[in-house]
């Protein structure tokens, strides 16, 4: 380097000592080049923990700094806003239309970037002239990092969509929720507050294997939740499916049409006639008979003219209802991973008794019987030899068994499969508004031990003549006994089950004593054989 005669010597000593431009960018720079291979793979690695730590130590310092600025205030910020605004955000996630949407969008796009943080923070580490061997193993090495980075955020935002599918699906975009005629109207702040007990009218049925479509669907399971909004206390009702004479309210425009209820005009109906006025029938019946309109707009006028009946019949207010395809069913509980339930006497796998078509197999007594999807189906709708009123009275476990069995973990694991199953195979009129609060009582209902009334020959109920002033009081009585927290009955000391029961480990009485209007499904659903 030449020397400046006309500046002093130690100007020009300090030259000297300087970088030129472009030569190098300084010690921290040179000091990354010339950094040993396997560290920049331990500092790629940190810095894929620390986004931005890479860049810092390869020498980039300001965008380093501005990376792990940015990585600090998104993860410390997002937890800080979480903790302080929990409610407001969970609320924004399931009531709000769009915001799962963004939530997957907001996972891919922090996904991409940092994972480009990884790719640029290694090229900064490495050596200036990295081997082919080297660069080979750094390209593996960055693409495992980013696997383990992007995997999970895809796996995030997939389930994101998925969610925010299956709720429009199943609870609609909620871009019109008015009320209809028989939907309660909520405070939007808080629904509980002037509503102690919510009821919803849960049905079960299929269009029937070999069945025409425009048969429609047969609701063979009829039972009304009442939950307690504040306990989360819950009894089930159920109501047999051949009960006649059904009631609507005095003031429903259905008694222009059925003015002594859903019963044939015909006072000498023969068992055909009678059989299109079964409780079962009133679904696809009542629609065919009615204009549309007739309580108004309706999501689903036949699930709306049920509501109104049942309702009326158990003297309860039927807020919303919940729709199953039970040929269905067995998807969800494969979902879940199954349902464990005691089987107190062999249920048939098919059959038909009328026609004398044997069951292909049965189900065998015992206790903790882990059943499968296609075995729970059976256990809730097989009948062959039996009657309406076993089967009715093992829906009820089979509720319970859901409500109690199925954890965080079980849906998380298995979240794609169950949102299948419920985008197929659930309808509702619950609007979406209404989901942050019905997850938090749902996790009350989980939390309490259900109760359950069955209307059976065995608790005074006659199908074809209901006494239904009768069925009101039972109905008032039971909820009594709900919010007073009746102890279940037991008749025999413990026994072992070896592993974890999903019911009482006891042998309970068949049914409630006179004392107590309802069962409670812990000690109903527990083991005890009996004979045939």
């Amino acid at each position: 380097m030449s020397t400046d005669p006309s500046v002093p010597d130690g100007a020009n000593a300090r030259r000297a000592a300087d970088p030129e431009p472009g030569t190098a960018a300084g010690p921290a720079r040179r000091a990354a080049h010339t950094r040993s291979f396997s560290g920049a793979l331990g500092w790629t690695v940190l810095g894929t923990i620390i986004p931005g730590l890479g860049l810092w130590r390869a020498g980039r310092r300001v965008a380093g700094g501005i990376v792990m600025g940015l990585f600090v205030l998104l993860i410390g910020g997002g937890v800080a806003l979480y903790i302080t605004n929990r409610k407001l955000i969970e609320d924004a996630v399931l009531a709000q239309a769009g915001v799962l949407q963004d939530v997957a969008i907001g996972l891919v796009v922090l996904a991409v970037l940092w994972v480009v943080v990884i790719g640029v923070s290694h090229l900064a580490l490495r050596p200036a002239n990295p081997t082919v061997g080297q660069r080979a193993i750094g390209a593996v090495v960055v693409g495992a990092l980013a696997f383990i980075v992007a995997a999970p955020m895809a796996v995030g935002a997939n389930m994101a969509l998925i969610a925010a599918d299956t709720v429009d699906v199943i609870f609609g975009d909620g871009t019109d929720e008015t009320p209809d005629a028989t939907q309660p109207t909520l405070d939007p702040v808080d629904p509980w507050a002037t509503k102690d007990r919510l009821n919803f009218l849960i049905l079960g049925g299929d269009s029937g294997t070999g069945r025409a479509a425009s048969t429609g669907m047969r609701a063979d399971t009829v039972i009304v939740a009442s939950i307690d909004t504040h306990s989360g206390a819950t009894t089930l009702f159920t109501l047999p499916r051949n009960a006649e004479h059904m009631p609507f309210p005095k003031n429903s425009p259905l008694r222009k049409y059925y003015p002594n209820g859903f019963r044939s005009p015909n006072p000498n109906a023969d068992l055909y006639e009678r059989s299109q006025y079964l409780l079962n029938a009133m679904y696809r019946v009542v629609p065919t008979v009615v204009p549309n309109d007739v309580l108004g707009k309706t999501k689903d006028l036949g699930a709306s003219v049920m509501k109104e009946s049942v309702g009326e019949a158990l003297g309860l207010d039927i807020d919303y209802y919940v729709k199953v395809n039970m040929d269905g069913f067995k998807d969800f509980v494969n979902a879940i991973g199954g349902i464990t339930v005691n089987i107190n006497y062999k249920i048939p796998i098919g059959g038909q008794t009328d026609a004398g078509v044997e069951p292909s197999g049965y189900l065998t007594p015992g206790p903790n019987q882990h059943l499968n999807g296609h075995d729970a189906l059976w256990y809730a709708r097989g009948r062959y030899g039996l009657d309406d009123y076993k089967r009715m009275e093992r829906q009820r476990c089979v509720i319970n068994a859901v409500v109690q069995q199925t954890t965080p973990q079980a849906v998380l694991t298995n979240f794609q499969q169950i949102a299948k199953a419920g985008r197929t195979n659930i309808a509702t009129d619950v609007p979406r508004s209404l989901l942050p609060d019905l997850v938090d009582l749902g996790l009350k209902v989980k939390d309490s031990s259900l109760r359950s009334v069955v209307f059976d020959p065995q608790s005074g109920f006659n199908s074809p003549n209901p006494d239904w002033a009768a069925v009101q009081k039972k109905v008032q009585k039971a909820l009594k006994e709900t919010a007073a927290g009746v102890e279940p009955t037991a008749t025999a000391t413990p026994t072992s089950t070896g592993s974890a029961s999903p019911s009482a480990s006891t042998k309970p009485t068949k049914k409630a004593t006179s004392k107590t209007k309802s069962d409670d499904l812990e000690a109903i659903c527990g083991y005890h054989p009996q004979k045939g």
